[in-house]
């Protein structure tokens, strides 16, 4: 077990924390690694386990998550992307890997926009760039039964919104993954002071995936039955980043990085050492999805196909 260190920060007079597992003899830039807004920096022992031996793996409680001070309301992502800066800035490092994931996406790709020269490499999992009116009305039906006090309510929807449920469609630990979200939203509301506050916000954020992105190597994939915001859609955006590649995870849905979660490990282990990604397990293509035409917006992509692992 690598050794790990706690340090405690604050931005804009909100305490934040992250943590450090030591590696003496890094192979890359440090990973700083974030997810959804109930994750804390404790949720990624995958992640540190195929990182682990390759670079510093940080994990974060930034503000609205884990043991952090709550986000005050109408609090926009300039603070969040302030509070990673901080990390890097703590860390001593001049550029680190950042692995955002959901909600973490938008983070992360906020913060390379603005700090594009601190970023080494860039991964972004189950982006949320296209939300529907039909989901955000789910997801308001959601929160009121948090106001009515119906945590049980709450997180049986709130799981059935981000997982894929259609029997048609073979996903990898389904039952497994159903059942480990709905206890992790049931856990967080019920013995996080402000959980309910963090998902309210997450659940109503409008995320800005615009303006594109250059000079920062990229890599996007998705589970090829993500419901959120559909693999098409997510290469759609990964379009939007310059030099970047999209793939797909076989036989998972948004919950991929639980699903899957040594694949995705894998997955980004490989891309942020500069190793072969069509060597990665798990991937699938998306044969069906056309090509941008020439001359229109975004760079054609090369597309990783692949075998799917049980």
């Amino acid at each position: 077990m690598p050794d790990e260190t706690i340090r405690k920060l604050s931005v804009h007079g909100l305490r934040y924390s992250y943590r450090v597992l030591a590696q003496p003899s890094p192979r890359t830039e440090p990973v700083v690694v974030l997810g959804g807004a109930l994750q804390g920096m404790y949720g990624w022992p995958q992640i540190e386990e195929h990182l682990g031996p390759h670079a510093q793996v940080v994990t974060a409680d930034l503000p609205g998550m884990g043991g952090a001070d709550p986000l005050p309301p109408g609090t926009g992502d300039d603070l969040l992307y302030a509070a990673v800066a901080g990390i890097i800035d703590d860390l001593g490092a001049d550029r680190v890997n950042l692995f955002g994931f959901s909600y973490g996406t938008s983070i992360a790709f906020g913060c390379a926009r603005r700090n594009p020269g601190r970023i080494a490499r860039l991964v972004l999992g189950g982006v949320p760039a296209h939300i529907s009116d039909g989901q955000r009305s789910q997801w308001g039906r959601a929160v009121e039964r948090l106001g009515a006090g119906d945590v049980e309510g709450l997180a049986t929807l709130s799981t059935e919104a981000l997982l894929c449920l259609d029997p048609r469609r073979t996903v990898h630990r389904r039952e497994l993954a159903r059942r480990y979200v709905r206890r992790s939203f049931l856990h967080a509301l019920t013995n996080s002071p402000h959980a309910a506050q963090s998902l309210r916000r997450a659940l109503g954020h409008r995320p800005d995936f615009s303006g594109g992105l250059s000079g920062v190597p990229a890599l996007v994939f998705a589970g090829e039955h993500d419901t959120v915001t559909s693999p098409e859609r997510q290469r759609a955006f990964a379009a939007t980043i310059e030099g970047s590649r999209f793939l797909t995870i076989g036989d998972s849905d948004h919950w991929v990085v639980l699903e899957r979660s040594d694949d995705v490990a894998d997955l980004v282990a490989r891309f942020f050492t500069d190793r072969p990604l069509e060597a990665a397990p798990a991937l699938r293509p998306l044969p069906s999805l056309p090509r941008p035409r020439a001359g229109a917006a975004g760079p054609a992509l090369p597309q990783a196909g692949g075998r799917s692992v049980s």
